[in-house]
């Protein structure tokens, strides 16, 4: 670690925990806002739509990186983040939520991108991915510590929820105190070998195993909120606590991570992942009480604990600093891509036990693909 002091480390990790509220904050509240708002479409189209702005403007996010560099392309992040965020709970119009939940998308994936260049550029070797690891958990401790405050203001008001994406603010002070504005080149990024074809074909392994695996995890941030309020009478709080402890539980296997890397390698500890995510959604869809809940919930923790913050410490060792910014806007459209394409579940069907009977054979079948993927590019 070049000298880093515990604000900066402190900084890298408030403002990573953003990305994961982009769209979770207003999922325990999600029915109360849709009455109030009378939004005419689907509602978690309100929390995929930051997902799919976030698709589209990701490709856009390499070239902005080279141009401004971290320090202003975050800056010019954070602000327009606080503002759409807060201001969907102004909005009446339906076609303007829509346009402002899709360009807080756009806002997200600067934030997201520049934050994890920083992490590249100021760490190197078992360092970084340690530094991946802890960002992993202040992603998923945002999950939990938003998630049940989202929940709990959203039984004093639908629109108080809302108001969390105002954090913005306060990172953006936080990153004009205490990050640096002008970083060295880390020499470990800049082989040309990671420009050969078979780091080409790693990259994209990488990007559809974070795809999917967003697809899988998202999954039940989109069928929960109606899911459990209806089978088990939750109510907005308790969903909120029950999606908060997903994350709490993939905080604690985030953390673990990297023994499990140097024990098995990435490859493997991705498929694992996999492996845990059918675990999850087959107890999810057999769960009569709250204690096969708990268990659901520890596995698909464990399962996004071992996939998500590995493959982005994956694509940054897959990167040189030349293509950097557009791995990273990459890796950027498969999470928020598969949070997006989540959405669509409810076309295929309401009954959201057979649902998870699909997303949990479709999660081994995907594993065993990425088993032998792996073997040949990792």
């Amino acid at each position: 670690m070049k000298n880093i002091s515990n604000f900066s480390i402190f900084t890298l990790l408030f403002v990573s925990s953003l990305t994961i509220m982009v769209g979770a904050v207003i999922a325990p509240s999600l029915s109360a806002i849709v009455s109030n708002l009378n939004f005419k479409y689907s509602a978690s189209w309100l929390i995929t739509l930051p997902s799919l702005g976030v698709v589209v403007f990701a490709s856009f996010v390499g070239p902005l990186l080279k141009r401004f560099g971290k320090f202003k392309l975050l800056c010019y992040g954070l602000i327009p983040y606080a503002l759409l965020g807060v201001a969907g709970a102004y909005i009446t119009n339906d076609f303007i939520l829509i346009a402002d939940r899709f360009l807080l998308g756009g806002a997200t994936v600067i934030v997201q991108v520049s934050i994890t260049a920083y992490i590249a550029a100021m760490f190197t070797g078992e360092n970084r991915m340690k530094m991946i690891a802890w960002q992993g958990m202040a992603v998923e401790f945002g999950g939990v510590v938003f998630l049940a405050i989202g929940g709990f203001l959203g039984e004093m008001s639908w629109q108080f929820p809302f108001y969390i994406y105002l954090l913005g603010i306060i990172c953006l002070g936080l990153v004009i105190k205490f990050l640096p504005k002008h970083l060295p080149i880390n020499t470990d990024q800049q082989s040309t070998d990671k420009s050969s074809v078979g780091n080409k074909l790693k990259v994209k392994v990488i990007f559809y195993s974070s795809l999917f695996s967003m697809i899988i995890f998202f999954l039940g941030y989109v069928t929960m909120p109606f899911y459990l309020p209806e089978t088990f009478s939750f109510s907005e709080s308790d969903t909120g606590y029950y999606m908060a402890f997903i994350s709490l539980v993939a905080i604690v296997t985030a953390s673990q991570m990297p023994k499990m890397v140097k024990n098995i390698g990435d490859g493997k500890t991705v498929v694992l992942g996999f492996i845990f995510f059918m675990l999850g959604y087959l107890f999810l869809a057999y769960a009569n009480s709250i204690l096969l809940l708990i268990i659901a919930a520890i596995f698909i923790g464990i399962g996004f604990g071992f996939t998500i913050p590995l493959l982005n410490h994956m694509m940054i060792e897959a990167s040189t600093i030349e293509n950097q910014g557009t791995n990273l806007g990459l890796f950027s459209m498969g999470v928020f891509g598969g949070q997006f394409l989540s959405t669509f579940i409810e076309y295929i069907s309401h009954d959201y036990t057979l649902v998870y009977k699909v997303v949990a054979l479709l999660s081994v079948l995907f594993g065993g693909i990425l088993f032998y993927l792996f073997n040949k590019v990792v």
